[in-house]
């Protein structure tokens, strides 16, 4: 008989340590990660026998046992589902073969509220075996393997395990926890059978348990529960979404949500609804209360479970679901779709479209009924999914506006992302035709740009964008409500009634007045600036960078840069403030014929107004010293 001695990968080693420090604040909740790890496994045989009717070998009803032994001090989870390989099960129960791992732990603080979440989101949960015991024994044969082909896997929980060869006769897998001596609560039965009722009465399976009855003592010794050598059914044994509503509690629902999810908190929004009619289907659909650690890795696969026809099929249905919804939890189980449907069958589908439909505005349902009558949830809910909602703009075209109704943002009147367009319409002044905001790498820069300065002297509101998804979002957005979106760092600034003719004229005036020192700024900066021109949004600083409408901004071509895109070049437009004193200098520079100091006033104007928007100079060195010699 072969034996091996391994040792477990770095980062289960780093996680044991943790479990075994009671990371769970809830130690109970290993039995539903391991019942969850048992279904999963039966979902996996009964999807592999889709093809192979021959993998349920003679055992075709799939079931879960808990049984324990108060002499041995055991607990055992047996399942009769795909099982484990020998190498699989050095592969799966060893290391974390994810992508992402040393991010995943790095991100592990010690702090049982957030590891709990961040270790159930990841998949690990067979280690919360470890909070209860301080050995686990797993013995194993995958089906389609012979008897002698059987595995057991065995470890304390440091820093080895052991795996070898064994006879096994029967498919699945067993996981015997031999209990720590302050575990003893497990080793009863009606102990056991809360914690299923309360974590696992959801699970489609039957979850079985030695039957015990009541037998009264003889000679006047005490009664006690015996065991009959039967085994009966201790979950409802029906999958959730397929009872009456009437039969189900919030409380049934919150546990079916963490139970799919890993999520250790309740869900912000539930929906469970039977849909008729062309296309027949059942949605039980979930909004989390906290975003997962890999909400924008666009690259990870997201989506709902589907089932077709209460059999599993798969757990990330994307095409269910558009991508901008990815953080939505839940079941799909479709009468429609045949069982064998596969990824590729699931793109071209007429029933997933509609049901893929039918989804988007249940969802989106959910989130316009959280913004009308929980002011506190949608608040928290935004402040979660808000950035990733936006993307819908430029991914759903049916449901934009719906999507724009949504949408808050902070503003240069209010410094929380409170303010719907609607609200900012609401408040317009008269005369005013455009809704004016402005992008930024965060509210701050955004809060203090130069470009808002003659809006603030005109006490004219300006959204502020600070979130990194906003400026492509609101390409697809160029009006609300028929009110045309304009950023105030685009274009030349155009106020219309809101600006009086004796602003207009002066605007025009110093255009005229200061075209020689206009001319020559663009010669001395025709290798930065598209342009440069004077403007009227200026009322405190010199200069400030614009680009044309319809051009990319700076901003965002520093975003592309730094995420590696290759871009073609942009060259902004420079506006300057004529009234400025620095501005006034630069003009008495020109008339003196001093080019060195015109040509250096120049450079650090433009600098200067890079840095107002968060960029930075394409020569630091040179600016400083440019800076020094204006100052000495």
């Amino acid at each position: 008989m072969q034996k091996q001695t391994l040792s477990f990968q770095a980062e289960v080693a780093q996680l044991l340590k943790l479990v075994t420090h009671s990371l769970y604040s809830n130690p109970e909740i290993f039995l539903r990660e391991l019942i969850s790890n048992a279904s999963d496994a039966c979902d996996k045989l009964r999807f592999e026998g889709l093809n192979d009717a021959a993998v349920y070998e003679t055992d075709p009803e799939l079931k879960v046992r808990v049984s324990f032994d108060k002499a041995a001090r055991t607990l055992t989870i047996t399942d009769n589902g795909i099982g484990l390989s020998q190498q699989e099960a050095i592969e799966h129960l060893g290391t974390i073969a994810k992508s992402g791992t040393r991010d995943f732990m790095a991100k592990l603080s010690g702090d049982q509220k957030n590891d709990a979440q961040l270790i159930g989101q990841f998949g690990v949960g067979f280690y919360s075996g470890f909070i209860v015991a301080d050995r686990i024994t797993v013995e194993s044969r995958r089906a389609g393997l012979s008897a002698a082909q059987g595995v057991r896997w065995a470890s304390d929980g440091t820093g080895e395990f052991e795996v070898s060869e064994i006879e096994r006769a029967e498919r699945g897998t067993s996981v015997t926890l031999h209990l720590k001596d302050d575990a003893s609560d497990y080793l009863n039965a009606w102990k056991l059978k809360g914690i299923i009722n309360k974590y696992s009465d959801h699970i489609s399976l039957p979850i079985l348990m030695p039957k015990e009855e009541w037998k009264e003592g003889e000679n006047d010794q005490p009664g006690e529960m015996v065991v009959t050598g039967e085994w009966e059914t201790v979950n409802q044994a029906a999958a959730l979404w397929t009872r009456p509503k009437k039969e189900i509690t919030q409380e049934h629902y919150d546990e079916f949500y963490k139970q799919i999810s890993y999520d250790h908190e309740a869900p912000l929004a539930t929906t469970h609804n039977r849909v008729e009619g062309a296309t027949e289907y059942t949605q039980l659909l979930f909004i989390p209360s906290k975003a997962p650690m890999d909400l924008f890795n666009r690259d990870k696969a997201s989506g709902v479970k589907l089932y077709v026809k209460r059999v599993f099929i798969m757990d990330d249905a994307q095409a269910l679901m558009p991508n901008y919804l990815r953080f939505v939890k839940g079941v799909v189980d479709s009468s429609d779709l045949p069982l064998n449907v596969s990824r590729e069958l699931l793109q071209e589908s007429r029933a997933v479209k509609a049901i893929r439909e039918g989804c988007t505005k249940r969802v989106l349902s959910m989130i316009e009924d959280l913004a009308a009558h929980d002011a506190d949830k949608f608040k928290a809910f935004y402040a979660e999914f808000g950035a990733v909602l936006k993307e819908g703009l430029g991914e759903d075209a049916a449901n934009r506006e719906r999507l724009a109704k949504l949408l808050r943002f902070a503003s240069s009147t209010t410094d929380t992302q409170t303010v719907s367009f609607a609200d900012y319409k609401a408040r317009m002044k008269e005369g005013q035709d455009a809704i004016y905001y402005i992008t930024a790498d965060t509210l701050a820069a955004a809060k203090s740009s130069p470009q808002l300065e003659i809006f603030r002297k005109k006490g004219i509101e300006v959204l502020l964008m600070a979130d990194r998804v906003d400026e492509w979002a609101l390409n697809y957005l160029q009006e609300f409500d028929g009110t045309s979106l304009q950023s105030v760092a685009k274009g030349a600034v155009d106020l219309g009634k809101l600006q009086d003719e004796d602003e207009k004229k002066a605007a025009e005036e110093a255009q005229t007045q200061f075209k020689p020192v206009l001319d020559k700024l663009k010669a001395v900066l025709k290798d930065k600036a598209q342009d440069v021109r004077a403007t009227s949004r200026l009322v405190d600083s010199p200069a400030c960078l614009v680009v044309q409408d319809g051009d990319m901004s700076t901003q965002l071509a520093r975003m592309l840069k730094q995420a590696g895109q290759p871009l073609p070049e942009v060259k902004p437009i420079l506006e300057i403030n004529p009234q400025h004193p620095l501005v006034k200098k630069l003009e008495a520079l020109d008339s003196a014929g001093n080019s060195a100091n015109f040509d250096d006033l120049a450079h650090i104007l433009f600098d200067q107004a890079l840095l107002a928007e968060g960029g930075l100079p394409e020569d630091p060195a040179a600016y400083v010293k440019r800076v020094n010699a204006l100052l000495v």
